[in-house]
């Protein structure tokens, strides 16, 4: 595959401006471009941040997708086309790491509800027992993965007792057991946090439901930061409403945008944000590493790093 010109498509204006990364990869050899569907004839490659059928019908060879998942892509199109398509696994360790620790500290330090009172100009305290600290809580990581590992780290710094749910069940750093998905209701048993940092497959759609919830200490907490449809939404507002767990951070929903109707915004022990667990002001710049690694690969005739077809 010869790489002439890299459109950087409107798209990942979602996540930063697509400008930034077209100056990041100016001087890596092909001519760099932003560009829209009617804009890729030209094209050898584009960055985008989703799916867009014109990929498949412009002559493009080559889609690097911002995103680590890549569920949104029509992987049986993408390999009848010949078309390659890499991801950017890998890149969002410290950034979902520090975002999934940081919505645990929310919790355990009260901060959410010390900001509500500020916007309402309200001096109070929580009860005596309601604040507490990290260390020495259990937090199980289901999915040990670039985000699960991510998140492991950060737990453990933070003298948490991680354990681990992965395919495998091998051991892996920062865990201290780590169990096969048939163990799950185990393993999040006795945990004050449940993280998510599965991708979206098959086997992982619905993975969290009723009989997990139950499964929780009603003190517990769940964190996802893998993708909405990993939790059945509606068996999640069952169980916040039936006391069966704690709360939820929350920074990914079945629906997104999260709909103005959504219980999920007026629990008091539920924290949204808007799908943003990975942003940070650097992110273009490690997308460009990742572009520039697989044009160097390309050049070398090497397998290209993160190719999903």
């Amino acid at each position: 595959m010869q790489v002439g010109r890299i459109g950087i498509h409107e798209s990942v204006s979602a996540v930063f401006p697509p400008e930034e990364l077209r100056d990041e990869l100016s001087e890596s050899g092909p001519a760099v471009a932003v560009v829209d569907d009617d804009e890729l004839d030209d094209c050898d490659a584009v960055v985008a941040f989703g799916h867009s059928p014109a990929f498949l019908d412009s002559g493009v060879e080559w889609v690097h997708s911002i995103q680590a998942g890549y569920d949104a892509f029509p992987l049986d199109e993408f390999e009848a086309a010949g078309v390659a398509l890499t991801s950017s696994t890998g890149i969002h360790d410290t950034s979902v790491g520090e975002f999934a620790v940081g919505l645990m500290l929310t919790f355990a330090r009260r901060l959410h509800t010390y900001v509500r009172q500020q916007e309402a100009h309200e001096w109070a305290h929580p009860e005596w027992d309601a604040p507490f600290t990290l260390q020495g809580e259990r937090c199980c990581v289901v999915g040990l993965g670039t985000l699960g590992r991510g998140i492991a780290e950060r737990a453990d710094a933070l003298g948490m007792e991680v354990v681990g749910v992965r395919r495998s069940g091998e051991p892996a750093p920062h865990t201290e057991t780590v169990y096969t998905p048939d163990d799950l209701h185990e393993a999040v048993a006795g945990a004050r946090f449940v993280a998510l940092a599965v991708p979206l497959t098959d086997e992982t759609e619905g993975l969290f439901g009723a009989a997990e919830f139950a499964a929780m200490d009603d003190g517990a907490y769940l964190v996802n930061v893998a993708r909405g449809p990993v939790v059945a939404e509606d068996e999640l507002v069952a169980a916040l409403r039936e006391g069966e767990i704690a709360g939820a951070g929350l920074d990914v929903f079945e629906a997104e945008p999260l709909p103005e109707d959504s219980p999920l915004w007026d629990f008091e022990e539920v924290v949204v944000t808007p799908h943003r667990a990975a942003a940070e002001r650097d992110y273009h710049r490690h997308i460009a590493g990742l572009v520039r690694e697989n044009l160097d690969r390309l050049a070398s005739g090497d397998e290209m790093t993160n190719r999903v077809v």
